[in-house]
């Protein structure tokens, strides 16, 4: 089960096959996660998001190396718990901070009530042309700076639900651009996140990633 999230709240609920066919997902928006990871880096790597894996990381790599594991075929299985948020109405430099503390390179955005409204990476926290020549008035940086991160984030924004079949959620990442989907309650609390990187991991482990049964 997948569903997406804009501010105005949940837009849709349904199957991949479904999803695929509305436009939940705008093209524009589509556009926006294909730029976010044009850059060649994987925003869950170290020499994206600095050194070593988040600590949810850490903790799904435990899980996986449980010799009690059975083959992971779910979200579930793999996601890690619990994930870091921004607030929506949080500055683009707070979001910048909360991304370097936990050494992450995206995180879901929330409301004042903590639904899912977006998803903010460091690709979109400092776009291309932020780094024109003609982008160096200090002034012009601190009104940069300063914007919300509603302005700025991706959305509207796939999630996934605890039980859903990571195949499907390979496949939504592919077509999407998107470095990872947040894990959402039906009222679109998120509780947490799955991501390229965690796909990777749960592949390589034993007993492996169930992708082909």
């Amino acid at each position: 089960m997948f569903y997406v999230y804009s501010p105005i709240g949940q837009v849709f609920s349904g199957t991949l096959e479904q999803l695929r066919k509305t436009q939940a997902l705008t093209p524009a928006a589509k556009v926006r996660a294909s730029t976010a990871v044009s850059t060649g880096l994987d925003e869950d790597s170290p020499d994206y998001a600095g050194a070593g894996a988040p600590p949810g990381a850490q903790h799904a790599l435990q899980a996986y190396a449980s010799p009690a594991r059975q083959p992971l075929t779910q979200v579930g299985d793999v996601m890690q718990r619990p994930s870091h948020v921004v607030r929506a109405d949080a500055s683009v430099r707070e979001a910048w901070q909360i991304l370097k503390n936990h050494g992450i390179g995206q995180a879901p955005v929330v409301d004042a009530q903590g639904t899912l409204v977006g998803l903010v990476t460091r690709a979109e926290l400092l776009p291309p042309q932020w780094l024109a020549p003609t982008v160096d008035d200090a002034t012009t940086w601190r009104t940069m700076l300063s914007q919300p991160v509603s302005q700025v984030m991706w959305s509207p924004v796939p999630s996934a639900h605890v039980d859903t079949d990571l195949r499907r959620v390979a496949s939504l990442l592919l077509e999407t651009g998107l470095p990872g989907l947040p894990v959402t309650e039906n009222a679109g609390q998120v509780i947490g996140f799955v991501s390229r990187s965690d796909l990777l991991r749960a592949l390589a482990t034993d007993p492996p990633l169930d992708l082909w049964s």
